[in-house]
């Protein structure tokens, strides 16, 4: 199942397993069971620590459970954990194997803490990149708490569950048989959600933290950049964002990061907070900035979240970026999960053999339909233009594939659907005003971007007529001392290069302001 070179780096990986454990199989007769009984005998090979059993009375076929001797861990997976989740894998095989987490201690007291049964399933795909955090999340509260229990699914190989439960959307995590939640989610999030008191807790904390002398507003390629040179400066240096890593962590390839010649958004999401947490930056985490105070010229500005934390600074870097625009048609919010979808590599598995849409045509737009058409039944790409914006080699491509449908000149007007999931598109001709339906059972949004600036709406920073934070060849906004950087900003091209650029300008920006007063 393996091949030589994997097989080699678990093998070291193994290495580190200190304490014995089994992994109990559900097997039957078929090709993924089969498939499945390979990996796991490949993997016993590599240790001593590790024994196989296959005599598991798990209902979900193929399925194996990773147990301590005597002792039922919580943590299984139904189906085969290659792809993206096969890194989830190696962490469990380790952290049952008593390797320890890299989660804080006082996070690993936070989840020995919860009580309670608390019976999770995650719904994933394979080529989703949002899931490998849910599962891992999960995983490690199942390891380090016997009242947690987690099953890891396979959405594409348990078909008769995601249609029982209606699932158009991975991950998609059920808590004791009732829907958690959806998304991407880290293992902060998780325990925000279950831990009632956490939030009151660390806002709490917040609010007694001494004033920075530089604060980040967002932890994206920009925010992290700018931690890195303001802490590079010796000041106090602190990050307040909603998710580490932004909108980065909701994308797939990445091949034109200079000097990178390919990475995915999660795994450079990771080497960014590990390069910031390489200095001394206060990392603050789940806070979602609502409402800015700025001071005067040489004086402190307050910014409050929505936890109720409110955090002070000498100086700010404004860097909320930016999120998937929406279409704004009847339907849309009605039937977003239910089919409405806007990640092609996540959902894209759930609709294997089915009808789909794709909205736009540009490179997202046309990138989506070209990952879409290998897996779906038929893609029709829909643009508002008469022509499509995407690269030349993009659309030759899109074109040559056999079921793909390109619908140019062309308003979406309506999602139609029966309640529960979509079953159709409404558009609008543009050239001759004729309205037309298209019978499908996905949509998937790829128009562009909005600055995420609403929380700005009442204060005095100008933004520009799209939303975006006016700035100056320093990276200084309207207010002196307030500093803005990446997608969020009027700088053209919304590049992760360029938001790391304009990041550490800003950051420059504000220590030379800071020196000057």
């Amino acid at each position: 199942m393996l091949d030589d070179n994997l097989k080699s780096q678990l093998q070291a990986y193994l290495e580190k397993v200190t304490q014995p454990f089994e992994i109990v199989a559900s097997l039957d007769d078929g090709a993924k069971s089969k498939e499945l009984h390979g990996l796991l005998t490949d993997i016993v090979g590599l240790t001593d620590k590790i024994t196989l059993k296959l005599d598991g009375q798990d209902a979900r076929r193929p399925s194996f459970a990773l147990n301590r001797p005597g002792e039922e861990t919580g943590v299984v997976f139904a189906g085969l954990p290659m792809g993206h989740e096969f890194t989830s894998l190696v962490l469990a095989l380790l952290q049952v194997g008593g390797h320890p987490p890299k989660a804080s201690a006082e996070v690993v007291e936070q989840i020995k803490g919860l009580e309670g049964e608390l019976n999770f399933e995650t719904y994933f795909s394979l080529s989703c990149q949002n899931c490998p955090d849910v599962v891992q999340a999960l995983n490690l509260m199942a390891i380090l708490n016997p009242n947690v229990h987690h099953v890891a699914i396979d959405g594409a190989l348990f078909q008769d569950e995601v249609k029982a439960r209606e699932i158009m959307s991975v991950p998609s995590v059920y808590l004791n048989g009732e829907p958690f939640d959806q998304g991407r989610m880290s293992l902060e999030q998780i325990l925000a959600k279950v831990d009632t008191g956490a939030a009151e807790r660390e806002a709490a904390k917040l609010n007694d933290k001494d004033t920075f002398d530089t604060l980040m507003i967002g932890g994206g390629p920009a925010g992290a950049a700018a931690a890195v040179y303001a802490a590079r400066k010796g000041i106090r240096t602190g990050v307040a964002a909603e998710r580490f890593g932004g909108q980065v962590l909701d994308t797939l390839g990445i091949e034109n990061l200079i000097s990178v010649p390919h990475t995915e958004g999660p795994k450079l999401a990771a080497a960014l907070e590990e390069h910031v947490k390489e200095y001394e930056v206060d990392i603050m985490n789940l806070q979602r900035a609502v409402k800015l105070l700025p001071g005067q010229p040489g004086e402190e500005h307050e910014v409050r979240f929505e936890s109720g934390a409110s955090l002070r600074a000498k100086t700010l870097v404004l860097g909320t970026g930016a999120r998937w625009r929406e279409m704004g048609v009847p339907g849309e919010a009605e039937y977003r999960n239910k089919g409405v979808a806007y990640c092609p590599h996540c959902d894209g598995p759930l609709f294997k053999g089915k009808r789909v849409a794709v909205i736009g045509g540009g490179n997202s737009g046309v990138e989506a339909a070209i990952d879409l058409a290998g897996i779906v039944g038929h893609v029709t790409l829909i643009e508002f233009m008469d022509e499509m914006r995407a690269d030349a080699v993009l659309q030759k491509k899109l074109r040559s594939l056999p079921n793909v449908e390109i619908i140019l000149g062309a308003r979406t007007t309506e999602v139609n659907g029966d309640g529960k999931r979509v079953n159709g598109l409404t558009y609008e001709e543009r050239a001759s005003g004729e309205i037309r339906h298209v019978e499908l059972e996905g949509i998937f949004v790829q128009i562009g971007l909005v600055p995420n600036t609403e929380w700005l709406q009442d204060s005095p920073i100008e933004l520009s007529e799209r939303g975006e934070i006016v700035v100056d060849a320093h990276g200084m906004t309207s207010v002196p001392g307030i500093f803005a950087a990446g997608d969020v900003t009027t700088v053209p091209y919304k590049q992760i290069v360029i938001a790391m650029g304009e990041g550490s300008k800003a950051a420059l920006g504000a220590f030379d302001y800071l020196i000057r007063q």
